[in-house]
């Protein structure tokens, strides 16, 4: 190679290798500090938009997870007024067993009545004050079949059926289970005789009732252990794309710092060769 001044073609390349080695080394520092590997899009433009999907949807089962955590505590409302409901008319039953033998006075029929209003209103009362997040559950106000309560839940990430899961409560006011005071009554035996035929009713519906309200909670349970398994699997899928491997992260850092050193010096170097001219006008 000739002896030049003007240009030192040695330093150039070395710098321009050293400049490729120092954003190797800042490359290294900022995927250790932030632990990613996809620090922009510049890193892994297509990484980049599949990490950022996988985050999205990540983000969309978490919260499809919590809505379907509400829908469960809304069940267990519901399943709880109807457990009360269905003790009030095992009692009722009693009462109009008790009123339906024809031994009964007409004082005792009475008290037995009075007793029987009491927990016809307590049903209606249960019905009327159980409520979920200011939703009437069971007080037959809903728009569906018999007053029965619509409530649909996302459960998913996709606005698709199978990511929406519909509650629907069956109405277990006195008038809807049939045992109203306009129905039954046990003032008299007779009365008290066709009201347990109605309270027999009553009981096989609300039983009814509470089969679905727990055909339901399993059902949400399965959705909720398989949003569980699948933000699981997203995040590992996301990490696998975006975190970075810190030992080799490491080990790149220390490579590249080595031949940064070497490489300041080696420039060092060539930018003394041209002093070597001064030899020869000597």
């Amino acid at each position: 190679m000739p002896l030049v001044v003007n240009t030192n073609m040695n330093a150039l390349t070395i710098e321009n290798l050293l400049s490729n080695t120092n954003n190797s080394v800042s490359t290294d520092l900022t995927e250790l500090s932030s632990g990613l590997r996809i620090n922009s899009a510049e890193n892994d433009p297509a990484g980049y938009a599949i990490a950022n999907s996988f985050k999205a949807s990540i983000a969309a089962m978490n919260v499809a997870s919590q809505n379907a955590s509400q829908a469960q505590s809304m069940l267990q409302t519901a399943d709880g007024a109807y457990s009360q409901i269905n003790n009030i008319l095992v009692q009722m039953k009693s009462l109009a067993t008790e009123a339906a033998s024809g031994q009964e006075s007409s004082t005792n029929l009475g008290s037995l009545q009075g007793e029987y209003s009491d927990l016809q209103s307590e049903i209606d009362q249960i019905a009327q004050s159980t409520n979920y997040s200011g939703t009437t559950l069971i007080a037959g106000g809903g728009s569906g079949t018999n007053g029965a309560v619509v409530v649909t839940f996302q459960v998913g990430s996709t606005n698709n059926t199978n990511d929406q899961f519909a509650v629907s409560l069956t109405c277990a006011t006195t008038a809807g289970l049939g045992v109203s005071s306009s129905n039954t009554s046990i003032g008299t035996q007779a009365a008290a005789q066709s009201a347990m035929n109605a309270i027999d009713t009553a009981l096989t519906s609300i039983n009814s009732y509470m089969g679905n309200v727990g055909a339901l909670q399993n059902q949400l349970q399965y959705t909720i252990s398989n949003l569980t398994t699948s933000i699981q699997n997203y995040t590992s899928s996301q990490s696998t794309i975006e975190d970075v491997d810190m030992a080799s992260a490491v080990s790149s850092l220390t490579k590249n710092e080595i031949l940064q050193q070497s490489a300041m010096a080696m420039l060092a170097q060539a930018n003394q060769q041209p002093q070597q001219i001064l030899k020869l006008l000597g």
